[in-house]
């Protein structure tokens, strides 16, 4: 098949430009003839308040790359659908519903073309606008199958559009392949949370669960803070937690993550909600156990009492509970951690994004 990808890939960063990238190799290594549609400008500063690119690429760029797409040309937006009619099927990788005006665009310029795939990893935002269900379902209406990461999705998918909704697990799409640092055996009473800071993701509950622990660890905070830094410190220093959190603001280069991890005990994802994340898969290249909520995919990923403990979300109590027991067994949860194949699982997911709009 013919197939095109539009979504964004270096120079921009993070997890939907190491997917995008990563998804195009796997489809090329399956046979099909694959290109990226990617941006020269994706957003406006004041909707994407993080570091948007980077200056190295964080793996293999893939070959085949356009950068033409901008936010302030909607005449490209259909001149690429135009462009795109010859494929056999376009795949738009959908991030925030800020990106549908742009895709509305391609659909347009693609109308009576290429069967169109909307790839959605969050159908709707953890953290909603009163434009984002209009912006979607007007999306959905227009493709012809929908692909998410979770039956959750699905049904939130189900509910804006009557399209075929397909569900294939996201899997891994991990910035470089992981380099373990030589770690020293023992405890290091250490914890990490990783990733970019925003509310739903629960750091604020992670503090006041570190703060009634009995365990004295201390934690590295090392992310992207779209907002909240100064409320952030502002609790800590009131949780008398000073002197054991390490705030890290700002975006983590792939040449610092190993570091990161071979410090950490286990990394703590305190999600309040989730769909698809790659936290677990990374932390469990570097041999990290997960201290996770029982929210999106996290319960699959993450077994519970073997390699990792679950606690509840939005719960300070119940995340302390699971620190003061992963004290008392982290070297046996350490041993049975095992790094994922995840071979079969790409099989499965181009498998089910090529069927989604047949």
């Amino acid at each position: 098949m013919r197939i095109a990808i539009v979504g964004p890939a270096f120079p921009y960063k993070g997890g939907g430009a190491h997917h995008t990238t990563e998804l195009a190799h796997r489809l090329a290594a399956a046979g099909h003839e694959v290109r990226i549609e990617s941006w020269r400008a994706q957003y406006p500063g004041f909707l994407y308040p993080g570091q948007q690119t980077i200056d190295e690429p964080e793996g293999e760029p893939f070959p085949n790359t356009a950068r033409a797409l901008d936010w302030r040309r909607p005449d490209g937006w259909w001149r690429t659908g135009r462009a795109l009619r010859s494929a056999d099927l376009v795949v738009l990788a959908v991030l925030s519903p800020v990106q549908v005006p742009a895709y509305l665009g391609i659909l347009a310029g693609l109308r009576g073309g290429a069967r169109a795939v909307a790839l959605c990893h969050n159908v709707l935002p953890h953290e909603r606008k009163p434009y984002d269900k209009p912006l979607m379902k007007a999306l959905l209406n227009r493709v012809d199958g929908v692909l998410v990461h979770s039956e959750e999705q699905a049904a939130l998918a189900r509910d804006l559009t009557s399209k075929p909704v397909s569900v294939a697990e996201m899997p891994a799409h991990l910035p470089t392949p992981a380099r373990a640092l030589q770690r020293a055996d023992g405890v290091r009473d250490h914890l990490l949370f990783f990733g970019m800071v925003r509310p739903y993701k629960g750091l604020d509950v992670l503090l006041r669960a570190l703060a009634a622990s009995s365990t004295k660890a201390t934690l590295t905070v090392a992310g992207e803070f779209w907002s909240g830094l100064e409320e952030t410190k502002d609790l800590i220093a009131s949780l008398g937690l000073s002197d054991r959190v390490e705030l890290r603001p700002g975006y983590v280069p792939a040449a610092e993550v190993p570091e990161l991890f071979a410090a950490a005990d286990a990394l703590v994802l305190p999600y309040r909600t989730a769909t698809a994340s790659q936290n677990v898969w990374m932390a469990h290249e570097y041999g990290v156990p997960v201290i996770a909520t029982r929210v999106g995919g996290f319960p699959e990923q993450v077994r519970d009492g073997v390699d990792g403990l679950l606690c509840e979300p939005d719960d300070a109590a119940s995340l302390t509970e699971a620190l003061d027991l992963f004290y008392t067994q982290a070297e046996k949860l350490r041993a049975a951690v095992e790094p994922a194949d995840h071979g079969p699982r790409w099989d499965a997911y181009v498998t089910a994004l090529t069927g989604a709009a047949r």
